[in-house]
């Protein structure tokens, strides 16, 4: 529990630090490089644009979907630059989450006025040990 909040504080720190540097309103895949830069320059191992396949009744599916950043193998990072998230992008980042049997995601939104409104810590199979 207590590595995995090490783990998500990290990264909301370096997104902060990108976002105070970088501002809103760049595109997506310039936030992934620079925020997968950042941590991995951390020591974090980080997967960009990961291909995660599904099964369903007994067929596979190898473009189930993609995650915008695996960090550390424990942390889905799922980034919008958009002006407002909706609530679809927390269900889709808990999908992913559930989808790959991890425990938690962030979902961070460059495109918000400060960071602070743009971030969401989305939990699979909460429990109060776990947080």
């Amino acid at each position: 529990m207590q590595e995995r909040d090490r783990l998500t504080g990290a990264i909301v720190d370096a997104a902060y630090r990108i976002h105070t540097k970088l501002g809103p309103g760049l595109l997506e895949s310039v936030y992934e490089a620079v925020l997968a830069r950042s941590l991995e320059q951390r020591g974090l191992k980080v997967e960009r644009q990961k291909s995660v396949p599904i099964e369903f009744d007994g067929l596979r599916f190898d473009e189930g979907f993609r995650i915008n950043l695996l960090v550390d193998d424990r942390v889905v990072v799922e980034l919008k630059s958009v002006e407002q998230l909706a609530p679809v992008h927390s269900k889709q980042l808990l999908t992913y989450i559930r989808l790959l049997d991890l425990r938690v995601g962030l979902l961070i939104n460059f495109g918000a006025a400060t960071l602070k409104e743009g971030v969401r810590r989305v939990v699979n199979a909460y429990s109060p040990e776990d947080q």
